[in-house]
């Protein structure tokens, strides 16, 4: 009473545990709140809880609405038998021992019981002149046709246990006023200790920025780069989008000049071949290496100022895998070294600066979906189609160190490392095709992950970027207007769900700029 943050928590009794689905702020302090009876919901809009909020001036009602796909349907998962509104047994045969239940009822519309109750009319000489009140009678009317019009103003991931079997798991959207930053109350310190860990970042807000800092008016794209693909690459200074025309052409444009591009031609590197991958180097925000379909690596150099016109011999080009390259990466610590995968289930590493392959690496009996070098350098972790986690030391060995389960399904993978470089998180997706992402101790893969965590299900896969100073990773696929975010930690829970953040679009790609160029002044930390 008297405070405007309405909390909803899930129980959850196998593990001992509750756990926060989502925090909303209410227009106004509360002066009392009364949940609705369940009869009462709007069960073919999947609202599953309504509560009245008494203010000083207003009876306020807040909707939990589950968005799902088709609002025809009834989803008994959602809504199952709940307590009729019949008595079981009348006040002398309790006292007489009678134990029976109230019997439980369908919420489904044409299921609905249409029995009513009346309690008698107390017979007392002291009532009979004044009974002019009317008798009590069943009130399970939706009296509250308004709800609707609140929009749904945020949207909260549920936990997976609260998902329907077999589905997707849903998220829950309180349909209240609008949503804005976290205000502690004086029962957040007692609820703290009751719910255990929550992330410190579970507040952090994405937002898109003023449309000044965009590239508009861009070329045609080109949508279909392979799935071990980001679509696009970024730095410090420059994009670089591969292109839908023939040629393998790759726009480079300025992040230093955003706006509307002009109409006519933009500068493009012309490469050749259909582009498979790109990445620019780290350490040397000019040179950009571009995988092909050709199975050839090209190294071009930008050069200084920007590109200007077409750009039409590389710098380098590397050649020895036998079929088209998956994925490529740059070494994080040490320069002129790069290492890709490909079609022909090898790992090799490049040494640029003499432009040839220094190894190969083996292992591998299917396609590879992801590989990720560790932190420090020495470790070169891959996950792979025949749902196995491979982890190399490229300069002790041609043959994996160490291998583990991956993720069940086939459709795709990604890996990041994590935690200081002592955990390994990969996306993929389980036998039912839901995304999930699961935790390994890079030194135990064999043991299998320590923990899993379904998202939802989606055709695309996740796409992981790791904030090392933060520890929270964020998760998103080609096509989802979704981006999930949660802390990693190396104790359980292991995950800590932070607020997600939607886009009004689907997007086409994704991709993180270096920390440098965040606005730290306003606490920006990606």
């Amino acid at each position: 009473q008297g405070e405007n943050l309405l909390y909803c928590f899930e129980v959850a009794p196998a593990q001992l545990s509750l756990t926060q689905v989502t925090q909303c702020r209410t227009e106004g302090s509360t002066r009392g709140p009364a949940a609705v009876p369940r009869l009462a919901l709007d069960v073919m809009a999947c609202e599953v809880l309504r509560v009245l909020q008494l203010t000083d001036t207003a009876l306020a009602p807040i909707s939990y609405l589950v968005p799902r796909k088709s609002v025809q349907d009834f989803h008994e998962d959602l809504f199952p038998d709940c307590v009729g509104t019949l008595p079981a047994t009348n006040a002398q045969a309790w006292w007489a021992g009678d134990s029976q239940q109230v019997r439980r009822v369908s919420l489904h519309p044409a299921r609905r019981p249409t029995e009513t109750f009346t309690s008698p009319v107390i017979v007392d000489t002291r009532l009979q002149t004044a009974d002019t009140g009317p008798t009590s009678t069943d009130a399970n009317t939706d009296t509250d046709q308004s709800v609707s019009t609140w929009a749904a103003r945020d949207d909260y991931s549920l936990p997976s246990s609260l998902a329907s079997p077999g589905s997707a798991t849903t998220s829950l959207s309180a349909s209240t006023g609008p949503s804005s930053g976290f205000a502690s109350s004086p029962s957040q310190k007692s609820l703290q200790n009751i719910l255990g860990p929550s992330s410190r970042f579970r507040h952090a807000q994405g937002r898109v920025l003023h449309r000044d800092s965009h590239l508009t008016n861009l070329p045609g794209l080109s949508l279909t780069t392979p799935g071990e693909c980001d679509g696009f690459c970024a730095n410090q200074q420059r994009v670089a989008l591969p292109l839908l025309s023939a040629g393998g052409q790759i726009a480079v444009l300025e992040l230093s000049k955003p706006g509307r591009q002009p109409d006519a031609a933009v500068p493009t590197i012309q490469n050749g071949a259909a582009v498979a991958d790109l990445s620019w180097d780290p350490f040397d925000p000019r040179r950009l290496a571009v995988a092909g379909e050709d199975a050839k690596i090209q190294l071009w150099r930008i050069p200084e100022g920007g590109l200007q016109g077409t750009l039409q011999e590389p710098e380098a080009v590397l050649r020895g895998h036998t079929e088209k390259i998956y994925s490529i990466r740059f070494h994080p610590t040490a320069s002129d070294l790069l290492v890709s995968s490909s079609y022909d289930m090898t790992v090799r590493i490049w040494d640029l600066s003499a432009a040839q392959e220094a190894l190969c690496l083996q292992g591998h009996t299917d396609q590879i979906f992801s590989l990720a070098w560790s932190p420090d350098g020495k470790k070169l972790a891959t996950v792979s189609k025949d749902t196995r986690l491979r982890l190399y030391e490229p300069r002790r060995s041609t043959e994996p160190q160490q291998e583990g389960p991956g993720p069940e399904g086939a459709r795709g993978a990604r890996l990041v490392w994590v935690c200081s470089g002592d955990y390994l998180l990969v996306s993929g997706f389980d036998s039912r095709s839901e995304r999930r992402i699961l935790l390994y101790r890079a030194q135990a893969l064999p043991d299998g992950p320590l923990s899993v965590l379904g998202l939802d299900v989606a055709p695309s896969t996740l796409l992981p970027f790791y904030d090392e100073d933060t520890s929270v990773v964020f998760l998103t696929g080609k096509g989802d207007t979704r981006v999930f975010l949660y802390e990693v930690t190396p104790e359980p829970p292991y995950f800590l769900e932070c607020n997600s953040f939607a886009s009004s679009e689907p997007h086409k790609g994704f991709v993180f700029l270096p920390k440098t160029v965040c606005e730290v002044r306003e606490v920006e930390f990606a």
